[in-house]
């Protein structure tokens, strides 16, 4: 995260638990305005942020049956 996105974070977080559901639900609105082009723009960058996180050994990475196994069983 950027030092401002760290910042904003920080000040958030100090909100009463109602303020930061608004805030919460106004930054979700916010997402939902963007066009098709743009969301898509937005998850190919996440996409890649995660698969360079993942080549430089900063995360793990986990078998598909893992992760559905423990997908259904968090569903039942």
């Amino acid at each position: 995260m950027s030092p401002d996105l760290d910042e904003c974070e920080a000040q958030a977080l100090k909100l009463a638990p109602r303020d930061r559901a608004t805030l919460a639900e106004r930054l979700i609105s916010s997402l939902d305005a963007l066009d098709d082009a743009e969301n898509e723009r937005l998850w190919l960058e996440e996409a890649e942020r995660r698969y360079q996180e993942y080549k430089s050994g900063n995360i793990p990475a986990r078998s598909a049956e893992d992760v559905l196994r423990d997908a259904r069983t968090a569903m039942r």
